[in-house]
């Protein structure tokens, strides 16, 4: 039970994140490295949009496909992964973004990303998997 409510609490605030990507685009910009531009082919908008778009996309998935969630603990844990650069970016830069306006805030941040990345393993029963010898 415990479990089900971290996987929807989790959905919830990957929700909240999606849509603030959307109504404030601006101000997650400075989040954005330069070389993801490059990597992607899009502009900083258009980075900013996309990880919003895939916070929704994982949100919906961790509470609509159950079945998955095996999968989908895999695939949020992967995406948090990815954005980290863009939170290290963010540290480096000393840029803001909604809710992390001080170097304290930032530096902080970048301490959440593993407990993020265990949540989303953990809320979805997902474990680590062994290398085989």
């Amino acid at each position: 039970m415990i479990r089900h409510i971290a996987r929807w609490a989790l959905a919830l605030g990957l929700a909240f994140m999606g849509v603030l990507h959307f109504v404030q685009t601006r101000g997650f910009r400075g989040l954005i490295p330069d070389w993801a531009t490059r990597a992607t082919g899009l502009d900083k908008d258009g980075v900013v949009i996309a990880s919003g778009a895939a916070e929704l996309a994982l949100a919906a998935a961790l509470i609509a496909l159950p079945k998955e969630r095996h999968r989908i603990g895999w695939a949020t844990a992967t995406f948090f992964v990815a954005v980290f650069p863009g939170n290290v970016e963010q540290w480096r830069t000393h840029r803001s973004a909604p809710g992390l306006d001080t170097d304290t805030k930032r530096f902080v941040r970048l301490f959440l990303q593993p407990v993020l990345i265990a949540w989303a393993l953990w809320s979805t029963g997902t474990r680590p998997t062994r290398s085989r010898r």
